[in-house]
């Protein structure tokens, strides 16, 4: 996310991903995706529950790197107010793609190293695996700088991203727990390890969906992290 160097760097990861990957690839309808994808919501939703965030009707939310809208549209779901819901992407026709599906919701073209949005506007910044497609560390630092300045004392980053990356794939970095604390020094944090392997999801779970189950409950299986960070200071009265 270091501007035009790094859009065009993205666009063309997507670009080759979408040529080299199946059409259904990430379809919700295979059930390799939809074990991952319903053991994260169950994650994400005892994070949220277990940290005092299970009323989301005043939360204002930013999701950075936000694509096509999924983690927004399901915050809709579980009580957000469409006018506090925010995101931010690089990427044009992802940001196409989430008006057309949530006309509602805010969308911007934006570069996370500068977001467009005051200081302390936000309860809660979510990302989701963002982080490991940046490949350089200033930046990584920079982006986080940016998510904790629009943070308000006392509030909230949600985290899922990977731990685990294909040594192959020169697009990606494991975004581990000691990194992790670099990046957002000086927040409570409350990281769990998520998410058996996608590869072997997508392999066993249309025919063993429990082996799955009990695989995924093995640390060296699970590829992820889920996490909430809540920043230092005390919310002050009128700032909303």
């Amino acid at each position: 996310m270091s501007g035009p160097d790094e859009k065009m760097r993205l666009e063309q990861v997507y670009a080759d991903r979408a040529r080299r990957l199946p059409a259904d690839y990430y379809s919700p309808f295979h059930p390799g995706n939809l074990f991952v994808s319903q053991g994260r919501e169950r994650a994400i939703l005892r994070l949220l529950a277990g940290n005092g965030l299970a009323d989301l009707s005043n939360c204002r939310i930013l999701d950075l790197g936000c694509g096509s809208g999924g983690d927004l549209r399901r915050m809709l779901d579980l009580g957000a107010a469409p006018e506090n819901l925010h995101g931010v992407d690089l990427l044009a026709d992802r940001l196409e793609r989430a008006r057309q599906l949530a006309p509602q919701l805010d969308f911007q073209l934006a570069d996370a190293q500068r977001l467009p949005f005051d200081d302390e506007r936000f309860d809660l910044v979510m990302q989701s695996t963002a982080f490991s497609s940046i490949l350089d560390a200033t930046v990584r630092r920079q982006v986080a700088r940016e998510m904790a300045r629009v943070l308000r004392p006392g509030g909230s980053v949600l985290w899922y991203d990977m731990r685990i990356t294909n040594p192959r794939n020169p697009d990606l970095l494991p975004m581990t727990a000691p990194e992790i604390e670099r990046l957002f020094p000086g927040f409570d944090r409350h990281l769990k390890s998520v998410t058996l392997l996608p590869p072997l999801a997508r392999r066993l779970a249309p025919a063993a969906w429990e082996l799955c189950t009990l695989l995924e409950a093995l640390p060296f299986l699970r590829s992820h992290l889920v996490g909430l960070f809540r920043k230092p200071g005390t919310h002050r009265a009128g700032t909303r």
